[in-house]
This record gives C-alpha cells, sequence and structure tokens, in this order.
C-alpha cells in the first residue's frame, strides 16, 4: 500500500466518524427536544395509533386507503 493509499483509507475512515459524530448529535438533540416538551410527543402518538385504528376499521372495505392510513401513521414522528 503507498503512502497516498494510506491517507485517502485514513481520511475516509475520519469523514465516517465525523458522519458518525454528527448523526449521533442530531439523535441527542431530537430526544433533548422531546424530553422537554412529552406533550408535542403523546399528540403525535395519539394521532397514529388514531389513523392505525381508522386503518384497521377500513381494512375489510379498502385495503389501498387503509395501507395510505399506515403509511401516514407511519411518517408523523419523522416531520
Amino acid at each position: 500500500m503507498t503512502t497516498l493509499d494510506r491517507t485517502s483509507s485514513s481520511m475516509n475512515g475520519s469523514s465516517g466518524l465525523v458522519a458518525a459524530m454528527k448523526r449521533f448529535a442530531d439523535e441527542a438533540a431530537v430526544l433533548f427536544q422531546a424530553l422537554l416538551s412529552p406533550n408535542t410527543v403523546i399528540a403525535e402518538v395519539e394521532e397514529a395509533r388514531a389513523l392505525q385504528l381508522d386503518a384497521l376499521r377500513i381494512e375489510a372495505k379498502d385495503p389501498a386507503r387503509a395501507a395510505v392510513l399506515r403509511w401516514h401513521a407511519s411518517r408523523i414522528g419523522i416531520r
């Protein structure tokens, strides 16, 4: 392995570490925000649960609409 190869592999490793640390910091910030505003988290869970129940109720009549409701429920906490 040449010196140039070692340098580039070292840089790739450190950029991966930087990306992992940024991801960790982002996750910690989201967790901290959730801990500061539990009512928001509770409201999101209640909204997702209501969509899941609606999907369950209409599954037999309209499976496509039920799938859409489940998809929306799965995206609530991501916004």
